[in-house]
């Protein structure tokens, strides 16, 4: 038997861009079924939301959550900000489909060893058996697409390498994948050339999917990345999405002017989109090639050296009497966080139109960056409220109205009568980051409520534990349980 809840008194921001405006929100079961003034009476449940913002729960479009959801399924640290929905397998990685116990670098950042779904249908299967906390949608990673057909990674795939890994990203599309993602940027996909990438995208364009890639180079070669991108994606027909745009490097900053006026003169050509996350720091795998003595470098894990996690790499060089490229390579495997943007170049990208909001946290680093746990809410907080750098509205928009309609998740991202009721309720005077380079896994202030699937699923400061109502979300698809 369902039950309804009226959300009374609030602020409504739904999701599109539009100025908010005062009513109550009616769910019903898994839906939003009445928007205005509505009678009390009509529900079971009454919250109280005067003086809070109601909109849409937060889609997460850059994530590595695709193991975390099965293994904690609480997903504590993105509920906690609000997100309802997060997108799984980017940069080239992604659970499924692969199965393998030696996974090659850079699998390991999605923390397991055990890849052990053959198809996205079993990974999807696995994600509704345990229901995390959050939806789950998933793109399929092209470097796990490679470890699955080759095993020469320092070439580009042959011609029938290419079929093998089209045929398996067809399957994928049917399953409900919302598209390809690739990382270039690491080794194993490096030696990826056009033809190879093409000929997977253009399956995906044929399904109506996207293409999501973590460029080949955020330094000083950005530009030739970023047109290698868009050429690939050009040639098959689909969108495009930047994952985590930046300008890295103290060499490359300021560059953002370019990058973005080049994305501008692209998009007169073709669909492109980008998403960033707030913070000057990016974080990946230890790699000797990013270590630059101008910038810090905090090491959030190292298998060798667990306990050099939470130092920075010039003081643990220091330590060991060898320079940081030495010290590097010793903490090795491992990861860091690598101060390699300016504060400028952030701004401007999260400014840009075209821009929505990914947390890019690695949920299974001993000391992880803190965007694991505070990227929405140091969005809404810092940059919307503090500096007055966005809209409130456009805030929420760039969360969830513009990634539900780029990724194609049907009756999501906004606050409309017959939509899925994600939900969160925030107070917009109050809403901050608490999560810090020092201590990273701090849950943020002012989200009171949140709903997935029209059951409330997070209360602040709640001593109990609620259920947990999410399920796998497919591409234009959203079947009720």
């Amino acid at each position: 038997m369902s039950t309804t809840t009226l959300l009374h008194d609030g602020l409504i921001v739904d999701g599109s861009g539009a100025a908010g405006y005062p009513a109550d929100v009616l769910v019903d079961g898994e839906r939003i079924v009445q928007i205005g003034k509505i009678d009390a009476a009509a529900a079971h449940d009454i919250i109280d939301c005067s003086g809070l913002v109601i909109a849409p729960g937060f889609i997460d479009v850059h994530t590595h959550d695709d193991a975390i959801v099965l293994t904690a399924p609480q997903m504590r640290s993105k509920i906690s900000q609000g997100v309802s929905t997060v997108i799984t397998g980017n940069c080239g990685i992604s659970l499924a489909p692969l199965i393998t116990d030696s996974p090659i670098e850079p699998l390991g950042l999605l923390g397991t060893d055990r890849f052990c779904y053959g198809s996205l249908a079993a990974y999807a299967d696995a994600v509704d058996a345990v229901q995390p906390a959050v939806n789950v949608a998933a793109l399929i990673g092209h470097t796990s697409l490679r470890a699955a057909a080759m095993q020469d990674f320092d070439r580009a795939a042959s011609s029938a390498q290419r079929e093998v890994m089209a045929q398996t990203m067809r399957q994928a599309m049917a399953d409900g994948a919302l598209g390809l993602s690739s990382g270039v940027f690491y080794r194993a996909a490096f030696a990826a050339d056009e033809p190879e990438l093409v000929a997977i995208t253009s399956v995906v364009a044929q399904a109506g999917g996207v293409y999501a890639t973590h460029i080949r180079d955020e330094l000083e070669g950005i530009i030739a990345a970023m047109e290698e991108a868009a050429r690939t994606a050009r040639r098959a027909g689909l969108p495009l999405i930047l994952s985590h745009h930046k300008c890295a490097g103290p060499a490359n900053w300021g560059r953002t002017q370019q990058t973005l006026a080049l994305m501008d003169r692209l998009a007169t050509r073709q669909p492109i989109g980008l998403d960033v996350y707030p913070y000057t720091a990016g974080s990946t795998v230890l790699r000797e090639d990013l270590v630059d003595p101008a910038i810090d470098i905090l090491i959030t894990q190292s298998e060798p050296f667990p306990e050099m996690a939470g130092r920075l790499l010039a003081d643990i060089a220091q330590l060991w009497g060898i320079n940081q490229n030495q010290a590097c390579l010793r903490l090795q495997p491992g990861g860091a966080c690598y101060f390699q943007m300016h504060e400028d170049d952030v701004r401007r990208v999260l400014a840009h139109p075209r821009t929505m909001i990914g947390s890019d946290g690695l949920p299974h680093d001993t000391r992880p960056h803190p965007r694991l746990w505070g990227t929405f809410p140091r969005v809404l907080g810092h940059y919307c409220r503090e500096i007055g750098l966005l809209r409130l509205e456009s805030a929420v928009f760039k969360m969830t109205g513009l990634p539900a309609a780029q990724f194609g998740l049907q009756q999501r991202g906004q606050i409309a009568e017959g939509n899925y009721a994600d939900i969160v309720v925030f107070d917009p005077r109050t809403i901050r980051d608490r999560a810090s380079f020092a201590d990273p896994c701090q849950i943020s202030e002012g989200v009171k409520h949140v709903f997935v699937n029209g059951q409330l699923s997070y209360r602040e400061n709640a001593t109990t534990q609620y259920s947990r109502s999410g399920r796998f979300v497919r591409r234009g698809i959203n079947r009720s349980n």
